[in-house]
Parts: C-alpha cells; sequence; structure tokens
C-alpha cells in the first residue's frame, strides 16, 4: 500500500533532504512549495505540487489528491535579521501559513503532523545546554512566530486529535553525501556555504558578524547539525507517530556548540585553503551561543546523529559546492 506524506517546503533545503529519506524508507514523499526560495529542480523524489500555504485551497486539493498518512512542515520564513525588520511578514506568513495547514490537515482527517520547529523559541540562554524542558523566551521574530505555531499544534492536538512530533533544532549543515541535493538558499545567510563560497572565490570574502561577544574568542557560538541526520530523525518521528507513539517535543544537536572562528579553522582543514575574511558589525536578533541537546532524540528515537561532524558537515558541504547546483 501506498504512503504519501506531504511535505510542505520539499524543495528547499531541509525538505528536499526530507523527501530523499522519506522515499529510501519506503513513502511516497509529495513536496508542497510555493518555489518562492525553493527550487524545482530539488523535487527529485516524489510528486511536486506548486502551491501556497496562504490559499487554504491550494493545501485542500493536494491532501485531497493524495491522501496522504501524514504532515511534515518545513515552509517558513527563517532568516532572523530580517525577521527583526519587519515581524509583521513572519507572524503573517509562517503562522497564519501554518493555522492553514493545520485547519486542512484535520479537516482531511490526517491525524499525523511533523513539525519543524527551531531552538530560536528559546532566545538567548548562555552557558546553558539546550533541552526540551528549558524555558522558551525567543528574541526575534522568528522564534516568536516558530514558537506561537508550536502551541497551535498543542492545540489542535487536544482539540482534534492531531497525534504529533515537534523537533528544535539550530544550526543544520551539510548536504546528501551523494550529491543529489544540496544548499542552495536565495539569498544564502548560512555560515557553512557562504564561507565555502569565499573559498572557492565565489564571493570575495566571508563577513564575520561581531568578534566582541562573551564567548571564548569572540565570536557566537552555535550548535551544528548534518542535514541528514537531521532529517533521519524526522522519519523516525513520523514512525514513532504510525506506531502509536505518544506526542512529543524533540531537541537534536550534539551538546557542543563551535565559534564562527571555530568553524573557519575546520574548513582550512578540510579544504586545504584560507578563508578570507572581513569584519562586521553585531546583528540584530543574534544570541551569543545556542547549544542543544538530544539525549531523549537518542534514547527514546534510536536516533543517531553520527555525520554531525565538522569535519563531515564542511566536507560534504564542499563536494555539493563544486557541483552545478539546482536550475530553475
Amino acid at each position: 500500500m501506498v504512503q504519501h506524506v506531504l511535505v510542505t517546503g520539499g524543495a528547499g533545503y531541509i525538505g528536499a533532504h526530507a523527501c530523499k529519506v522519506l522515499r529510501a524508507a519506503g513513502f511516497v514523499p509529495v513536496a508542497f512549495d510555493n518555489l518562492s526560495t525553493g527550487w524545482k529542480d530539488a523535487v527529485r523524489f516524489g510528486p511536486l505540487v506548486q502551491g501556497d500555504l496562504m490559499n487554504r485551497a491550494d493545501i485542500d486539493a493536494a491532501l485531497a489528491e493524495y491522501k496522504p498518512v501524514a504532515v511534515m512542515h518545513f515552509a517558513a520564513l527563517s532568516l532572523v535579521g530580517e525577521s527583526m525588520k519587519d515581524p509583521g511578514l513572519y507572524w503573517r506568513v509562517n503562522v497564519n501559513g501554518a493555522l492553514n495547514l493545520l485547519e486542512a490537515t484535520v479537516a482531511a482527517g490526517i491525524r499525523n503532523f511533523v513539525f519543524s520547529s527551531t531552538c530560536a523559541t528559546y532566545g538567548d540562554q548562555d552557558g546553558v545546554v539546550l533541552d526540551e524542558a528549558t524555558p522558551q523566551r525567543p528574541i526575534n521574530a522568528y522564534g516568536a512566530s516558530k514558537l506561537a505555531i508550536e502551541e497551535m499544534v498543542r492545540n489542535f492536538g487536544a482539540a482534534h486529535d492531531l497525534r504529533h512530533v515537534i523537533f528544535r533544532y539550530f544550526n543544520v549543515a551539510g548536504a546528501d553525501p551523494e550529491g543529489e541535493v544540496g544548499e542552495q538558499h536565495r539569498p544564502e545567510t548560512h555560515l557553512i556555504p557562504l564561507m565555502l563560497d569565499a573559498v572557492a572565490g565565489k564571493r570575495p570574502a566571508l563577513t564575520v558578524f561581531g568578534t566582541d561577544y562573551p564567548t571564548r574568542d569572540g565570536t557566537c557560538i552555535r550548535d551544528y547539525v548534518h542535514v541528514m541526520d537531521l532529517v533521519d530523525a524526522h522519519v523516525l518521528g513520523l514512525r514513532w507517530l504510525l506506531d502509536g507513539g505518544e506526542d512529543r517535543v524533540f531537541c537534536l544537536g550534539t551538546g557542543s556548540g563551535f565559534s564562527v572562528h571555530e568553524v573557519i579553522e575546520h574548513s582550512r582543514a578540510v579544504t586545504n585553503r584560507e578563508v578570507p575574511i572581513v569584519i562586521g558589525d553585531r546583528r540584530p536578533g543574534d544570541a551569543v551561543q545556542l547549544v542543544s541537546g538530544s539525549e531523549s532524540a537518542i534514547r527514546d528515537l534510536g536516533w543517531n546523529p553520527a555525520r554531525s561532524t565538522l569535519r563531515d558537515m564542511i566536507g560534504d558541504a564542499w563536494n555539493w559546492a563544486g557541483k552545478p547546483g539546482f536550475a530553475e
């Protein structure tokens, strides 16, 4: 029996990798994407529905056609700086889009929902390994919008028996080791691809935003998770629900963070090239340190973040950087 899974944002970076892993696990991923930041060429593992979460009719039509066993929700605006400058955009698109999706999901009789949240819901909590019990105090509209969606998911769970798993994580990095899909944002804002573009001469230099943070070398610290490990966790979460598991929240991380300067040093070791850098000012909304634990996911889901080392993440991203990339 064919089991479809609707993957919102399925033409984007994480969503496309999720579609690959879902297909390998025996599901048929249906990528639902408006292609505003995603790539049609990244949809290689199942059908594409070009639709918009702001249009309820698009969602209803996709659910009626494919009758998925679950919805996996990745689609969102996710630029912290932009969310600080235009918070209304993030509340309007992220929250209203998720509300449309949740209402359509329960109306279609679908009872399994996997939500891609973020450690940005925790705000700036230095010296703390973030876990499921850590208080959530977002400091930007992106994190606040995701926290609101988490609450909506729980509300729909209580009112409509929508069974759900919520994942919180921060910096996703790397690429499919087989090179079928990879990271290609427009615009690109993530540290590792920006750094590798500078190494390859595709941009003049990498800008390091702030060197006066209260950290070991003055640059902010983040936890990095390999994209393939991340989407493996989402498939495990889906199976958890299909096997009758209870509603859960899981944090996904390594429990240790790296500073921007440390990431640059690892890049030199992997690529054997220097990274040209320029120093810029701090960006509004950036936390000093965000590090996420994953003991619950490892214990209860059987998650194994084996590729989440800087060497593997930078190495796989460097391999992808040498490929032609996605066409429109």
